[in-house]
């Protein structure tokens, strides 16, 4: 039985399980928190060490001194990974926010990482034409409204995901956004609105696995495939009848992925 260790210290917050190098370290989205991996942790701690954080101001993990920025949340995923083993380089993944995180943690971190998984990410902010004023606006209104994260955690869990994704796997994500403050998540927002890499991705030198949907309408197969074009011998993976929440609505084809990646990447 995978047994799963939540772990705070030094203004870092984490759940991990397994043992052994390299690690993997896993970012999650914007509405989740570090029990949002719990299956990739039981999944891929087989072999190696596995640890799934909590952004900080999330869940048990602190804030940040400072302004949320890419650079601060870069800067922290790094130190994620000296307290897991400074001798080591892990892998890093990142779902939605997650992958944004990761995106700029493989620029700012140089030989930091040993390989990069972005899910359900993108290379920018707005590909679509959104603006931010108007999104940042139609997800603060609840806040704005008096409301928490775990108000309307269900409704908005329901909105992004496939609708294959079964009753626990949903309850699993749900628990996970009931775990942020209304607080944390407008810095999260704010801080998600200012993304764009898309005249650097190139310059990461990492194996990159890039994994998305087929039905996620937050962050699409197009962005996938900008990200994937953008960043040199990436590999693509368009998983059929799945949405935004991957690792939740398919775990097993994403652990199965990962492996992959993780194998490939250590031999390579």
């Amino acid at each position: 039985m995978t047994t799963i260790r939540d772990i705070e210290r030094g203004g870092l917050a984490w759940r991990e399980a397994g043992s052994g190098a390299p690690a993997a370290i896993f970012l999650h989205g914007l509405g989740g928190s570090r029990t949002s991996w719990d299956d990739q942790l039981r999944d891929l701690s087989d072999r190696r060490r596995c640890a799934a954080w909590d952004l900080p101001g999330y869940g048990a993990a602190p804030p940040l001194a400072g302004e949320m920025t890419f650079t601060a949340l870069a800067d922290t995923a790094a130190r994620l990974a000296d307290a897991i083993d400074p001798e080591d380089r892990p892998h890093l993944i990142g779902l939605s926010l997650g992958g944004m995180i990761a995106q700029h943690a493989a620029l700012a971190h140089r030989g930091r990482f040993r390989s990069l998984a972005l899910l359900s990410s993108s290379p920018a902010f707005g590909l679509d034409g959104t603006s931010a004023a108007d999104w940042r606006a139609a997800r603060l209104a609840p806040l704005d409204a008096g409301r928490e994260p775990a108000d309307f955690a269900d409704a908005v869990l329901r909105s992004i995901a496939g609708p294959g994704i079964g009753e626990e796997a949903l309850a699993g994500q749900r628990a996970a956004m009931e775990r942020i403050t209304g607080d944390a998540l407008r810095r999260a927002i704010d801080c998600l609105v200012t993304h764009d890499l898309r005249d650097r991705l190139a310059a990461i030198e990492l194996p990159t696995l890039v994994l998305v949907g087929s039905l996620d309408a937050e962050t699409p197969p197009s962005y996938a495939a900008a990200i994937a074009e953008a960043i040199p011998d990436a590999r693509l993976v368009e998983v059929p009848g799945v949405g935004h929440l991957l690792n939740a609505e398919a775990p097993g084809a994403v652990a199965e992925l990962l492996r992959d990646h993780f194998s490939r990447s250590e031999h390579a």
